[in-house]
């Protein structure tokens, strides 16, 4: 069994990938093809934006849309302290402090009252200026947007949507990645969509922010690529990544949504009495990058981690250290409030095996791994 099955995905897939692939090596347009194009225009599409800025990876997409903003030294960026370590990471690498934010145990996304605390702590020392928010998709479910955004405009801050885990989720009928002034995601392999390397896009409505993306990820050109008016970075979606996240993406709509979302179901059906299972607020969409159920405590969640090891079923900790206690991060100055919450999760949390190529035989094995466990 795996935790998230490429291969079966490579399988169902495979013809169109193997063609898409092969085009481009027929090209020979291994950097700027004509398929990296056309997947901004569609992920534009699909999201409901006007631009989409592909680029290396994840993480450059957060450090790029930083440093449009032009975040640095003496800035405050508010990042959830329940996340993987990228989205805080950018935020030092400019220059800038990252203050975490708790999260809310049902959603395990960025809690709306931690970051106005936050923010009012920030203000009242005057230390640092409050700038920008990173707000996660994490598991695959948009954060409180609708909570989030009127504290970010109250406070004149700018709003970067870090959609890593959240593409094909939603809000009301909005997509996940329309709702920061700067959205981010990535297309690391086990990602909701995911290519077969490392990519990344960003998405933005603002004709000069998608302007100033575009000379910013080719090493800050002009006009052409030896015409370098600002300082940038080298951070391209190659081609081949591309053709195959074209066939990725057809999939993704078609039917792979729809599918993760019915493992979803089933898996809360099961598992709801036993342990505490992911909430999905009414009006909310999860693209389900992982399922996290919620044990009593480390020991129990270890116990159960172990229990399932033995019987080959794979699971992981998603995450084992709130940000605020990596070592990175113990030289700034990044704790204002309570985050209880967060440590809290980081002790209790599983994620079991999620695709939408998941049987009902596989997920049954699981289930009564968990449920015989908790008996």
């Amino acid at each position: 069994m795996q935790f998230r099955d490429l291969k079966k995905q490579y399988q169902a897939l495979k013809s169109d990938i193997d063609r898409g692939i092969q085009e481009v090596i027929d090209s020979s347009a291994f950097i700027s093809g004509r398929q990296v194009e056309a997947l901004e225009r569609e992920l534009a599409a699909y999201v409901g934006v006007k631009h989409c800025i592909s680029c290396a990876n994840g993480t450059d997409a957060l450090s790029l849309a930083l440093m449009v903003w032009d975040i640095g030294p003496g800035d405050a960026v508010f990042v959830p302290d329940f996340t993987f370590f990228a989205s805080g990471e950018v935020v030092a690498f400019e220059g800038a402090v990252p203050v975490f934010v708790d999260v809310e145990e049902d959603t395990f996304n960025l809690s709306p009252d931690s970051l106005e605390e936050a923010v009012e702590k920030v203000l009242a020392e005057g230390k640092l200026t409050p700038k920008a928010v990173i707000a996660v998709d994490l598991f695959g479910q948009p954060a409180d947007y609708g909570r989030i955004l009127p504290i970010v405009r109250k406070y004149g801050m700018k709003l970067l949507e870090d959609g890593a885990q959240g593409f094909g989720g939603g809000i009301g009928g909005r997509k996940a990645c329309s709702f920061g002034d700067i959205s981010a995601t990535s297309f690391f392999p086990a990602k909701p969509l995911g290519c077969y390397g490392d990519g990344g896009a960003l998405f933005t409505d603002d004709d000069d922010i998608a302007e100033l993306l575009l000379s910013l990820r080719v090493h800050g050109k002009g006009g052409d690529k030896y015409d370098n008016v600002r300082v940038g970075m080298n951070s391209r979606l190659d081609t081949i990544q591309a053709a195959v996240l074209q066939t990725k993406l057809r999939a993704f709509r078609e039917y792979e949504l729809r599918d993760v979302n019915r493992v979803a179901s089933r898996y809360t059906e099961l598992l709801s009495d036993v342990v505490k299972t992911p909430v999905v607020p009414e009006g909310f969409e999860s693209s389900w990058a992982q399922y996290s159920i919620l044990l009593d405590n480390r020991q129990e969640r270890d116990g159960l981690q172990k229990a399932l090891k033995q019987q080959e079923i794979p699971s992981m900790i998603y995450y084992p250290k709130p940000m605020h206690l990596q070592k990175a991060f113990r030289a700034e100055d990044c704790v204002k409030v309570d985050l209880s919450v967060t440590t809290g999760l980081c002790d209790r949390v599983l994620s079991i095996p999620m695709h939408p190529y998941l049987q009902p035989e596989e997920q049954d094995i699981v289930v009564d791994a968990v449920r015989r466990f908790r008996a």
